[in-house]
């Protein structure tokens, strides 16, 4: 075989792993998109809004009775009462509304509003009596709706007292029992409800902020293994291509040798890109030494590694491999260096991984430094 058929043999190898990467690339495409409705789906399946002050409004159909009342002539004063009747339903809208919103319901005009509500439904009770008193179990819900924590119980309890104690005294032991318990009934039920509904929202809230957590670092995972992987990999690239260049008019072998290594680090690097997609990439520091090794000599940097003390265990070892990748990545690229030593001591406790180089090149890239100090803070410390 000729030299310039072991070239065309070299490029046609060239063009397949090219063809290989655009057909992993469009299936990465894919698995995007179909995440993407996958992720619609989920949006269309996610509630409405929160309920609002809307929900309670139903409950002023218990009034319909003092209402009728009204219109009939039946209840002395009319004009009193309706303007009671007026008063009472608007200060529970404002209540009820205001009860969906924590700092509102927390706040002083809320509480004036419910002693106001209180003292309205004493004296129309105690005026008018009859369907009058089913204003209570309405004072009930709208405190239910306003009130939370340990106070709650305590409030409930003391307005179903005294709420017994006023119908006892407009209608007998009959209306006393029926408006107390429908009172205290009406507020621990509604807070129940509402509570749960608040712990619902919240841990589903929890839950979404999770999930964006977990997304967000999926992609700082997947942006910083892809920075790692193709900064070293194209390095090495540039570096044997440069080889190639220089050794091809005057050794036609060595430079056949150094594209094969090309096609060799362009193969690993698909297969590393596919890894790092789906999560399972683990380094190796035996490996990476020997890509390291290799990438130090293709740039004329000499080589000199040692390393000693105890076996490391897989997850130090991953993590010194990147931690390696990165720190030759750097020489290569920056340091213009001569010599590059690398040194791995490892003891029981702890592991110390040198690496120094006798370049005066500019820093390193500040995206690997970032990374490696990501990694080397998610890891042990050793």
């Amino acid at each position: 075989m000729t030299r310039r058929d072991g070239l065309r043999r070299q490029v046609r190898t060239w063009q397949a792993a090219r063809r290989e990467w655009k057909a992993e690339h469009e299936r990465f495409k894919a698995a995007q998109r179909a995440a993407g409705k996958k992720r619609e789906c989920s949006d269309a399946e996610h509630p409405g809004p929160p309920p609002t002050g809307f929900a309670l409004l139903p409950w002023l159909l218990m009034g319909l009775g003092s209402f009728s009342n009204l219109l009939q002539g039946r209840t002395p004063n009319p004009w009193i009462g309706g303007l009671g009747l007026f008063t009472f339903n608007s200060l529970y809208i404002y209540v009820t509304f205001r009860s969906f919103d924590r700092a509102k319901r927390r706040s002083v005009s809320t509480r004036v509003a419910l002693v106001l509500m209180g003292l309205l439904t004493t004296g129309l009770a105690l005026g008018y009596g009859g369907d009058w008193l089913t204003f209570f179990p309405l004072l009930g819900l709208a405190v239910g709706a306003a009130l939370r924590g340990p106070w709650l119980g305590r409030t409930g309890l003391l307005l179903s007292v005294y709420a017994a104690a006023v119908s006892y005294v407009r209608g007998g032991w009959g209306d006393a029992s029926g408006i107390g318990y429908a009172t205290f009934l009406s507020s621990m039920v509604t807070a129940a409800i509402l509570g749960l509904s608040e712990a619902v929202r919240e841990l589903r809230a929890a839950r979404e902020e999770l999930a964006r957590r977990a997304v967000e670092k999926e992609r700082l995972r997947f942006s910083r293994d892809l920075h790692d992987l193709l900064g070293h990999t194209l390095s090495v690239i540039v570096v044997k291509s440069e080889a190639a260049r220089r050794l091809a008019p005057r050794d036609m072998d060595a430079a056949l040798a150094q594209i094969t290594d090309i096609e060799s680090v362009g193969r690993q690097a698909l297969t590393e890109i596919r890894e790092a997609v789906t999560g399972y990439r683990e380094g190796s520091l035996a490996t990476e030494l020997t890509r390291a090794r290799s990438a130090l000599s293709a740039a004329s940097v000499e080589p000199v590694f040692s390393q000693s003390g105890t076996p490391l265990d897989p997850q130090t070892e991953a993590l010194l491999g990147w931690v390696v990748r990165e720190a030759v990545t750097n020489v290569v690229r920056h340091s213009r260096a001569g010599r590059c030593e690398i040194r791995v001591n490892g003891t029981a406790e702890r592991v110390r991984l040198t690496v120094t180089d006798d370049g005066t090149g500019a820093g390193a890239d500040d995206a690997g430094g970032a990374g490696t100090q990501d990694r080397t803070g998610a890891g042990t410390d050793d």
